[in-house]
């Protein structure tokens, strides 16, 4: 009975569901539960190097006035093809899509546009997600407007993403188009990989050192209560080594929908940590990789 309740003291209070607030703390940190971060990051610059050595460099096109608001191309040769944007975890810190070429060829070859958008990390917005969600919403938007230009199918846009880019993504995709002066169907589906969906519990998590979290940023931006603005089908996938609360931000998030009565699928990626799941995106013939392509028609 004493060493039971040491163990309890030694916890420390609960401040969300069964976690005091080291463990909330580290289920929001990847590297505790995924140390091989750097490796992998690595690897992503290394086979990116390799894609841009056999596709040749990107295009580069603006979607804003500010110089981070850039897209880049891959495009297929194919006429009026489908096109892929890839928005960018990180953590929502500053980094840019050019580590992620890599997804780019199996869409190329597939026959599709390749489109990794790149935008401010919180380091450039005082803390603040709202304007990160705004510009990804602003690129999805000029993609539609601009499609025709590049080859594009403005019919055919479809949302990738990983980690805090997932968490952009669940907002882009319930998104009030509107607001944008494009159709409410502009994205024709969507993978959500490793997002986060409700933000309650990252404001009460160490994230809240860097990031400005307000009622306004939780309210806006927890794409799991906007669910009514949803569109369009989703994939949603984790991997069975990522963190607690990341396997349980997906499950609930692939439930909600369910709930709401909208389409959605859930893949759960045995044996794959946070980062290494990113590298299935790239993969024609992982669980991931295929997905894409199924929802793409390609």
């Amino acid at each position: 009975m004493n060493q039971v309740v040491n163990v309890q003291s030694a916890k420390g209070p609960l401040v969300w569901l069964d976690m005091d607030q080291k463990a909330l703390d580290d289920a929001y940190d990847q590297a505790v539960y995924a140390p091989n971060r750097d490796q992998v990051h690595k690897r992503n610059v290394f086979n990116s190097d390799r894609v841009r050595q056999r596709l040749g460099a990107p295009k580069r096109l603006s979607y804003g006035t500010k110089e981070i608001e850039q897209l880049d191309l891959f495009a297929t040769s194919k006429p009026n093809a489908p096109i892929s944007i890839f928005i960018h975890g990180g953590a929502w810190r500053t980094r840019t899509v050019k580590d992620y070429h890599f997804l780019a060829e199996m869409i190329v070859r597939a026959g599709g546009h390749w489109i990794g958008v790149d935008f401010d990390g919180v380091e450039n917005t005082k803390g603040d997600l709202l304007p990160m969600a705004d510009q990804v919403r602003r690129a999805v938007a000029w993609v539609h407007k601009n499609a025709k230009s590049f080859g594009g199918d403005p019919e055919r846009i479809y949302v990738t993403s990983q980690s805090s880019g997932a968490h952009l993504s669940g907002n882009i995709v319930t998104t009030n188009w509107k607001d944008y002066g494009v159709p409410d169907n502009v994205v024709k589906g969507a993978l959500l990989c490793s997002g986060m969906y409700d933000l309650k519990p990252v404001r009460l998590s160490k994230r809240s050192e860097y990031v400005a979290f307000t009622d306004e940023v939780e309210e806006k931006l927890s794409s799991q209560r906007h669910l009514d603005r949803l569109n369009c089908p989703v994939v949603v996938a984790y991997g069975t080594y990522e963190t607690p609360e990341f396997q349980r931000q997906n499950r609930e998030f692939a439930a909600a929908v369910k709930a709401a009565g909208k389409p959605v699928t859930l893949l759960v990626a045995e044996g794959y940590n946070h980062f290494e799941m990113t590298e299935m995106i790239g993969n024609p013939v992982s669980l991931l990789g295929s997905a894409i392509l199924e929802q793409m028609k390609l």
